[in-house]
């Protein structure tokens, strides 16, 4: 036998040995998804591009939605694990109890795919999301530009401890560091990342701070509330009100101005990118720890281009 063709050899007798045999691509007939809740547009938009691009590939997809309880997702996986599925794409309900789904489904010998919040303590076999902490940046710093580098800023966040949460936070503090004359006067956090929340804490936050000039909102349905909390308070300054998601339902309102910015993600993109990373690690195959796709800086000038074709 000739040396290449023994190391050849060699090399895919130590894959076999690293990877337990799985599932070949064309063997790959069911995914399980869990969704942390279906009522976000945002996670809608990612069953939605997992579902029809398997669909394609011929695979089925058992989806099941949390509605952003943490208890009910736990059970939900469990019952997933008993339906044969080739492989499990997982977002978390929150950061309580995000780790226990990924350890079930890693006992049962299933791949995991993490999209959008990350397992803390028990990440999946790789995690796909936007680089949060990057757009937010961008975001945060066009909203700081438009005010004239300086200003006080409201932060609204999302759900507490979300991988999500964290990133834009770390992303938009980056963006104020950067700016002297920029304050951050008041932060407050959200459950369900709801327009309802945005309100209401829109409007407690501008009645104890009412000559704040800039708002970011770590999610659209947050910055729409937060836009209309401005509206009714009364103030007389210009409040620049960022968001994230690049939302379905906020695009349109973005293009006739109801806001100022936000990060619009790959959502399709990112569940077409879910579904192949599934494939890939059912048949043993080793994929990046992270993969991170970029989000685009969005404004009133550019939003009708998402608004027509949606990433």
């Amino acid at each position: 036998m000739k040396i290449k063709t023994m190391l050849l050899v060699a090399a895919a007798l130590a894959t076999t040995a690293l990877n337990p045999i799985g599932a070949s691509a064309e063997e790959v007939k069911k995914i399980g998804l869990a969704v942390s809740n279906l009522q976000a547009d945002y996670f809608n938009q990612i069953k939605i591009g997992v579902e029809s691009y398997a669909k394609e590939k011929g695979i089925e997809v058992i989806t099941v939605d949390a509605k952003n309880d943490s208890a009910t997702q736990v059970s939900q996986v469990q019952d997933l694990l008993t339906q044969g599925i080739d492989a499990f794409i997982y977002i978390p309900a929150g950061a309580a109890a995000a780790a226990v789904p990924t350890r079930l489904a890693k006992e049962a010998g299933i791949p995991v795919v993490n999209v959008d919040r990350n397992a803390d303590g028990a990440p999946g076999d790789t995690f796909i999301a936007t680089d949060n902490a990057t757009s937010a940046y961008e975001v945060c710093k066009h909203i700081i530009g438009l005010a004239g580098g300086q200003g006080k800023m409201l932060m609204i966040h999302g759900q507490k401890g979300t991988t999500p949460e964290v990133e834009r936070t770390k992303g938009c503090m980056q963006a104020i560091g950067e700016n002297s004359g920029v304050e951050l006067v008041a932060q407050q956090w959200s459950e369900q990342w709801s327009q309802a929340e945005g309100l209401n804490i829109g409007q407690n936050l501008l009645q104890a701070h009412p000559d704040v000039s800039l708002i970011f909102a770590q999610a659209d349905g947050l910055a729409l509330g937060a836009a209309q909390a401005v509206k009714v308070s009364g103030v007389s300054q210009r409040v620049y009100v960022g968001g994230f998601d690049g939302d379905t339902t906020a695009l349109p309102i973005l293009a006739q101005g109801g806001f100022d910015a936000t990060a619009t993600q790959q959502v399709r993109g990112i569940g077409r990118l879910a579904v192949d990373s599934a494939i890939k690690l059912a048949a043993g195959e080793t994929l990046p720890a992270e993969q991170l796709l970029p989000g685009f800086l969005t404004t009133p000038e550019n939003a009708e281009k998402f608004v027509a074709e949606h990433p």
